[in-house]
């Protein structure tokens, strides 16, 4: 059973791993954040004429996070959603922690409890996932690295960088090799266009969300949307696509995400 909030669901059981993992065998995780806003805050006191968005704004606790230790890996709005109907999200936001038990401690500050209504006020959906990294298939990892003033779709100041954003429920029994055919067609695709890995991590657990359990999450890294979406389009990665990740994968949401602030580790 989980404890209901307005905005999603806590795993009890995910809570405790997260609060009794002894320190010998804690370390660092990635919380990645998907945020969907109240198009008007609905604070309980009633309306203070703000959006949801706003309200999040006041909520950030950024002092809170530098006094834990805890750093900002990727913050900003959605630019579209390709994959994944519903809900629309709005922004990701994603905190790596020292320790999974820093991030727990953390909820019992007072510091941090205090911003909590701006946040109950602002998000009408959200999914939080604790997750761990994965070392990149070593077949993508070689791929050539050009400069992204030389690509085809160099950042521009109409469209500049982008990170997109998979996050992944692989279909039961499926083995992920089907997964590592196509994305080796992927970034043979992408290579040439300045596509990069920015870090892909494996789902250990969702924090907070509606039921629905994650594998992995993937952000990956391009100069411009444009040379995104010309990799979408590359008839051999369109083949591999059918014939591999749609067999594989059985939930997904895949996101274009403008970067406010990236410093994933493939951004730096």
């Amino acid at each position: 059973m989980g404890l209901r909030h307005d905005y999603g669901t806590i795993d009890r059981e995910y809570a405790m791993r997260l609060a009794s993992t002894p320190p010998e065998q804690d370390g660092p995780v990635l919380m990645v954040n998907l945020m969907k806003y109240r198009d008007v805050a609905a604070y309980a006191d009633g309306d203070r004429g703000i959006s949801g968005r706003e309200a999040d704004d006041r909520y950030a606790p950024v002092d809170v996070l530098a006094d834990i230790g805890a750093t900002i890996s990727l913050f900003g709005d959605v630019d579209s959603q390709l994959l994944g109907a519903t809900p629309r999200w709005d922004r990701v936001g994603c905190v790596t922690y020292p320790t999974r038990r820093s991030f727990i401690e953390m909820q019992a500050r007072r510091d941090f409890q205090d911003r909590h209504e701006h946040k109950a006020a602002g998000m009408a959906e959200t999914i939080v996932m604790g997750c761990v990294p994965v070392d990149p298939p070593t077949a993508v990892a070689g791929f050539a690295r050009p400069d992204w003033a030389d690509v085809p779709h160099p950042p521009t100041a109409e469209d500049g960088p982008v990170v997109v954003v998979h996050v992944i429920r692989y279909v039961e029994g499926v083995e992920r090799a089907r997964m590592a055919d196509y994305q080796n067609v992927a970034f043979e695709a992408a290579a040439p266009h300045g596509g990069r890995i920015g870090g892909w991590y494996d789902v250990e657990g969702t924090i907070l969300g509606d039921g629905r359990a994650w594998d992995q999450v993937r952000f990956n890294l391009f100069p411009s949307r444009a040379a995104f979406m010309a990799v979408v389009m590359d008839p051999a990665r369109l083949e591999a696509q059918r014939s591999h990740r749609e067999t594989a994968i059985a939930d997904t949401y895949a996101l274009i995400v403008r970067p406010q602030l990236n410093d994933l580790p493939g951004a730096r």
